[in-house]
């Protein structure tokens, strides 16, 4: 099949293109891949989208989700060679999916807000599951990142009422936690530090998700900040002419809460 430039590509074309990629005499590259060595792209595909989304730039967005959507293109591929399900199969699921767990849409079913709907949803989810749920836990995928594993599992706890009542109750345990910490830091106990840090970092995940926070999120753009500040100080530093390594602290200070002041300015 003949495949050529075009303003208009559709759905249909998509999948023909990588059907031909996967072909004898198409990608080496392509035709080599499997669902676990194509792992790390759906990782590092989700993330740029996200960025995407951080830098509000709509034509760098659509790249990106571009070619986050090449990823179940790429996996459904490789599934219909092997017979188990093609990507019509993906949408049909999907599409029957959306319906069953939507029936204030598409059926009788009434609710109040959008916190009923979730509710609604994990009840249909659970049912659709069957055996395989029986935890209020379940259903958290392992190899999420820490932070936003744990803003999950709070929350699926909260929601069969292991939660606390009033935020000053979960800001108490905040406390709690960083107290024994330093307990297990003064006792110079490295397993006991260890497992202090993760209590504390569990109870300020708890606490974002009470507050309506998300953790992962939170500390994301805590990074993207860190790092903006950390690269005016060191161009401030080259621009006198100075090494940051031969830098004191307070000169590094001194700029670091003048980037600061700077990214303050621009938001007000």
């Amino acid at each position: 099949m003949a495949i050529t430039m075009n303003p208009s590509h559709t759905f249909e074309q998509l999948i023909a293109i990588m059907r031909r990629l996967r072909a004898p005499g198409g990608c080496p590259w392509d035709a080599e891949q499997t669902h676990e060595s194509l792992t790390r792209y759906l990782l590092e595909e989700t993330y740029e989208v996200i960025e995407a989304i951080d830098e509000k730039k709509p034509m760098h967005l659509k790249e990106e989700l571009g070619d986050l959507l090449l990823q179940p293109i790429f996996h459904a591929a490789i599934a219909e060679e092997a017979g188990d399900f093609s990507i019509d199969d993906v949408i049909n699921t999907l599409c029957d999916k959306l319906i069953r767990r939507h029936p204030h849409v598409f059926g009788d079913f009434e609710i109040e807000n959008s916190n009923a709907q979730i509710e609604n949803w994990e009840k249909i989810k659970k049912l659709e599951k069957g055996s395989e749920r029986q935890s209020a836990l379940s259903g958290v995928p392992d190899h999420l990142p820490a932070l936003l594993k744990a803003h999950k599992i709070g929350e699926k706890a909260s929601r069969v009422g292991f939660d606390w009542e009033h935020a000053d109750q979960v800001f108490a345990k905040v406390m709690e936690e960083l107290h024994e910490f330093e307990e297990a830091w003064a006792g110079g106990n490295p397993a006991r530090m260890e497992d202090e840090l993760g209590d504390l970092l569990f109870a300020i995940t708890n606490l974002g998700r009470f507050l309506h926070l998300n953790p992962e999120e939170a500390l994301r753009k805590t990074i993207s900040r860190f790092q903006k500040r950390f690269g005016y100080v060191e161009t401030e530093l080259l621009r006198q002419g100075v090494l940051m390594q031969n830098a004191t602290l307070a000169e590094m200070d001194l700029l670091w809460e003048k980037a600061k002041s700077a990214e303050l300015d621009s938001k007000s």
